[in-house]
């Protein structure tokens, strides 16, 4: 039986959502594909119609949860600049929804092992990140930079906290990641970036 385009396009994108957050969840190798085919309401054997290999899988379902961050990150900009984003990401619920959040804060060290072509796709995706963060920074030495500060406190930040998730340190964690973002978008007249 034959399906129409539309339908499979449809179930290919349930299976990358599906794959997305099951990854984040619950980490890329600890993931199977019966687990994400089930999760997507299919069987095993719709998977290879629509992806060659898993590590096709982890490529577009990476790919995804970044495109939809940068979607966010945008949103959050928009509306309260770079003090509603740090507020947003290193927020309790962002802690403790790891499956519905931040790709790199889950999967980097994954990310790193996966092939040249996930890290490619991953690392085109973090710079569309960063320059959207640079663009809303103070217009300073190195903007990029200052981005780049500001990821790393904040992923760095919100993996500490998920560690130890459950105690009173995992809020201290948030709250000090916070702070140290604020001050690398503090301009140097002492003012933040808008």
């Amino acid at each position: 039986m034959r399906y129409e385009k539309g339908r499979k396009d449809a179930s290919r994108g349930r299976i990358v959502e599906v794959a997305a957050q099951r990854f984040r969840g619950d980490g890329i190798a600890a993931s199977g594909l019966a687990t994400i085919m089930g999760d997507a309401g299919l069987t095993n054997g719709a998977f290879y119609p629509h992806f060659q290999s898993k590590a096709e899988l982890v490529r577009e379902s990476v790919a995804a949860a970044l495109d939809a961050q940068s979607q966010q990150i945008q949103e959050l900009l928009a509306s309260g600049g770079p003090e509603m984003a740090i507020q947003a990401y290193l927020s309790a619920e962002h802690r403790d929804n790891p499956d519905k959040g931040c790709a790199s804060a889950a999967l980097l060290p994954e990310i790193a092992r996966q092939p040249p072509e996930t890290r490619e796709v991953y690392t085109q995706r973090f710079l569309t990140q960063v320059r959207q963060v640079s663009a809303a920074l103070p217009q300073g030495k190195d903007p990029e930079g200052d981005a780049l500060g500001v990821f790393a406190t904040l992923i760095g930040a919100l993996q500490l906290a998920r560690a130890v998730a459950g105690t009173e340190l995992s809020d201290r964690i948030l709250a000090a990641g916070a702070d140290a973002a604020r001050r690398l978008i503090q301009t140097p007249e002492g003012g933040k970036a808008s």
